[in-house]
């Protein structure tokens, strides 16, 4: 059961992944539309993104096949999220144009990208210690 959670776990992360490159890149290389859709983007938050669709789904295979690195790239897109964010909020402060829904995803972002990697680090460890 534990095994059928992990792997659901994993398979999420990289649904969430693909989920996150097609409208990042949708909005970045103004595919079908979706650029005039998202009204007021802001283009630094939207790399940000991009960047880290590919950090889920190498994260995604990373976690299956029982790699530490798993965790540490999650982190890395955790900070890079988080960056992203401060500097989002300096960018409101300064009278940037931008949707307000932005500031609640990139929380929601923020906060599962550091579940992904809090499981990542627990499940890989944990298993690496039974294996002794």
């Amino acid at each position: 059961m534990k095994q059928f959670i992990s792997y659901s776990l994993t398979f999420l992360l990289a649904i969430f992944g693909l989920l996150t490159l097609f409208l990042s890149a949708s909005v970045i290389f103004d595919l079908f539309g979706i650029r005039a859709k998202e009204g007021n983007y802001v283009l630094f938050i939207v790399w940000a993104n991009f960047i880290s669709s590919f950090i889920y789904l190498i994260a995604s295979y990373g976690i299956i096949k029982n790699k530490k690195w798993a965790a540490v790239i999650l982190g890395i897109s955790a900070l890079l999220l988080i960056n992203a964010f401060i500097s989002f909020i300096i960018y409101i402060s300064a009278d940037g144009i931008y949707e307000t829904k932005t500031i609640g995803a990139m929380i929601f972002r923020i906060t599962v990208t550091l579940f992904f990697a809090a499981f990542a680090y627990y499940t890989i460890n944990k298993k690496n210690i039974n294996q002794y």
